[in-house]
């Protein structure tokens, strides 16, 4: 590894309680520090990701579209490690912030279906060459995001199209969930109550069967691509070729 893989990593959470769960696990396992940050709460965030190996924005239950000043300063702050060929990664909402600040929309399926439980992707060619996929994975949202102009397509899916995209190589947005640890599952699939009535919601005993079927498709992709994407990191090559 470089000597920037053991550089923190600066987490960014949207509730007191949440965690990285998995990730920030498989990240410590590499040798990271995770910085963690709370901007609803109040927490700042760093003006330039050089003291960083990377960002990873994280879920929650709050839309990219809220009037929110924390919402509309995460979206905006993105342009840092964008401008700066940072590894950055968005998952659920953050994959949502990451595609409203490259100018995609985020919005509901018109149908007014969700994915919330164990739903089947598709891997694009340029998703494929990259590495293996689950072909079955773990989702709990209302909206989904359009592709940003520039992006490539990772992965698809049936209500959602857009699953995951890459842009310029180090920026990274993934819709389903790679973070779910057991204990995590337990908390979500207890508070599911309502929602397990919207079109297309899974109830409890839907999730835990589908973790045990399919989560260890999502364990084994994690681990690829965190390798992958620490490996994005381009800052270095732009220096040395100014």
């Amino acid at each position: 590894m470089t000597s920037t893989a053991k550089r923190p990593i600066l987490v960014v959470l949207h509730q007191e309680h949440s965690t990285p769960g998995r990730v920030g696990l498989r990240l410590q396992a590499r040798g990271h520090v995770l910085d963690i940050r709370r901007p609803r709460f109040g927490d700042p965030l760093p003006d330039t990701l050089a003291a960083h190996a990377g960002a990873v924005v994280f879920g929650g239950p709050m839309s990219a579209n809220d009037n929110e000043a924390y919402i509309r300063r995460e979206t905006e702050w993105m342009e840092v490690p964008l401008t700066e060929n940072a590894p950055l990664l968005g998952v659920c909402l953050g994959a949502q912030l990451l595609a409203r600040c490259l100018g995609a929309g985020v919005r509901a399926d018109p149908q007014g279906r969700v994915e919330i439980g164990y739903y089947p992707i598709t891997p694009t060619e340029a998703g494929s060459q990259l590495m293996a996929w689950p072909d079955t994975v773990h989702q709990f949202h209302r909206e989904g995001f359009d592709l940003p102009a520039d992006a490539t397509l990772l992965a698809t899916g049936e209500v959602f199209p857009n699953q995951a995209f890459v842009y310029r190589a180090s920026a990274f947005a993934i819709q389903f969930h790679i973070e779910l640890t057991m204990a995590m599952v337990g908390r979500w699939t207890g508070r599911i109550g309502e929602r397990a009535r919207l079109p297309g919601a899974q109830g409890t005993e839907e999730h835990l069967a589908g973790r045990a079927l399919h989560d260890w498709k999502t364990t084994t992709f994690l681990e690829s691509f965190l390798d992958l994407w620490l490996a994005s990191d381009r800052r270095g090559l732009l220096t040395a070729a100014e």
